[in-house]
């Protein structure tokens, strides 16, 4: 019979994903993930096999929980389009001043990613890949749908706009991560707005 584990699983891993969210992946050591865990050498690769399993399960957890808001904001059919992609902006803006550290942002992990594995880690561009999709497939259907209801542009195609919109949130992040404050990231969001306005 296998031995209960004497700790929290899921918050070990909370912690293990804030951990490679503020670090990386590369510079976030086994002794940094002891120290954000509380957990022994041991205990870490027992239960996740290796620092990359530990990663691979710290970046789906994140992605699911993003995607998972991201996806609530977008399908709220008592919003136009319009005033979808504004609230999932405003919770970019809003969640990116909430992770600040030393008066930055710590990012989005998902972005983080892609500039630091995405060329060289084949599982975590897969992992990526999909991510990106299911995104994508979200907020294409949203512009689609505005695009029917006269609320957003049909000059551009929803896929062009789709990745348009998913541009701008990941320069806000990085922008965000620079140091660029509420108003900057708020004028950024309003640009892109503007953009898919019907003229």
């Amino acid at each position: 019979m296998a031995r209960p584990r004497s700790f929290d699983e899921e918050r070990a891993l909370d912690a293990a994903m804030h951990a490679f969210w503020v670090n990386g992946y590369e510079a976030t050591s086994t002794q940094d993930l002891c120290e954000a865990t509380g957990l022994g050498r041991s205990s870490i690769y027992n239960t996740f096999t290796s620092k990359h399993d530990l990663f691979r399960r710290s970046l789906t957890r994140y992605m699911e929980t993003m995607n998972a808001g991201q996806t609530e904001i977008l399908e709220d059919a008592e919003l136009s389009a319009t005033e979808r992609v504004r609230a999932l902006l405003a919770r970019v803006i809003e969640g990116d001043l909430e992770q600040r550290e030393n008066g930055h942002s710590i990012g989005c992990l998902t972005v983080n990613t892609t500039v630091e594995l995405a060329g060289r880690d084949p599982e975590a561009a897969g992992m990526l890949e999909r991510d990106l999709a299911a995104r994508l497939t979200v907020l294409r259907a949203t512009i689609r749908t505005g695009q029917l209801d006269g609320d957003i542009t049909t000059e551009r195609d929803a896929d062009t706009l789709a990745r348009f919109v998913n541009a701008i949130i990941g320069g806000m992040r990085v922008s965000a991560q620079a140091g660029a404050d509420r108003a900057a990231l708020r004028a950024i969001a309003e640009t892109a707005l503007d953009a898919l306005a019907v003229r």
